[in-house]
């Protein structure tokens, strides 16, 4: 029986993914395939590079800051040009290129270059923005490709989670030859369909709920939760097709709230615990 897990996107939330990989670890549960989404490939794309769970923590602790370092003043600035001028280029805030970079360069450690050279069966979402279309990262093309989904394997790693990860206003898209390529999220969020196209037997979906908007609400807020609403009904199909849903608890953290992350890890893990019980059915089915 080969074990499956979808990760969602979710900013920082999404380190609450190594904590659900931990504490399978811990309890002896094997990954066999993965994919993620967003911050979730970020998670994914190292765990299937034979980083350990713990070690993707650390890693997420070390350039968190750096990846997503952006303040209030010139977020408001940036989608003022976004969106109100009509000679500038399509861009955000951020081109991505330090996410590119520190995934490269920690596939390397690990003696790999491209997302084919990945030995665990993994899929990453994004979507060509100039398409609105879906395209899926992969290291194996699924033999069922009958849908209109484009399958990619020539690509850095770096870029496939850059691209997967360019949130809208934030991150400008990620061009790829011919294609501009934005976060997966906006079409398949939670990529359970994909993980089952790669032979995986039984799937774990790991989402998060998005927080209320009130009076204490930010920009980062609000777009995150315009986000989820795109995002929806595809979510509902995904999870629909998953064995069991994780729902992650994560307590009002911030889409770039990186003071949160130690918390953001141990409710991954708590997570698992407190479902260890359904999840041990599952895998002895």
């Amino acid at each position: 029986m080969k074990l499956g897990i979808a990760l969602s996107g979710g900013g920082i939330r999404g380190i609450a993914h190594a904590g659900v990989l931990k504490a399978l670890e811990d309890n002896k549960i094997k990954i066999d395939i993965i994919g993620g989404c967003s911050s979730g490939s970020m998670v994914a794309s190292l765990y299937a590079m034979g980083y350990s769970p713990y070690y993707i923590y650390i890693l997420f602790k070390r350039y968190s800051k750096d990846i997503s370092s952006i303040n209030t003043k010139p977020f408001i600035t940036g989608l003022q040009n976004h969106f109100f001028n009509k000679n500038k280029a399509l861009t955000g805030l951020k081109d991505g290129e330090v996410i590119e970079q520190v995934y490269n360069k920690l596939a390397l450690r690990k003696g790999i270059k491209s997302i084919s050279d990945m030995k665990m069966p993994i899929v990453i979402p994004t979507v060509d923005i100039t398409e609105s279309k879906e395209y899926v990262f992969t290291n194996q093309i699924p033999i069922e490709t009958k849908d209109s989904i484009q399958y990619i394997k020539d690509i850095s790693v770096g870029k496939a989670v850059r691209a997967s990860s360019s949130f809208p206003a934030v991150f400008s898209p990620c061009s790829v030859e011919t294609h501009a390529f934005m976060d997966g999220g906006v079409l398949d969020n939670i990529p359970v369909y994909e993980v089952k196209k790669q032979g995986a037997d039984k799937v774990i979906a790991v989402k998060f709920d998005s927080d209320p908007i009130d009076e204490n609400s930010n920009i980062m807020d609000i777009v995150m939760k315009t986000i989820d609403i795109m995002g929806s009904k595809v979510s509902e199909e995904s999870l629909e097709m998953s064995d069991l849903i994780l729902n992650v608890y994560t307590d009002k953290v911030g889409l770039l709230d990186v003071k949160k992350l130690d918390s953001c890890y141990k409710y991954g893990y708590d997570c698992v615990v407190q479902n260890i019980d359904k999840i041990k059915k599952i895998v002895e089915k």
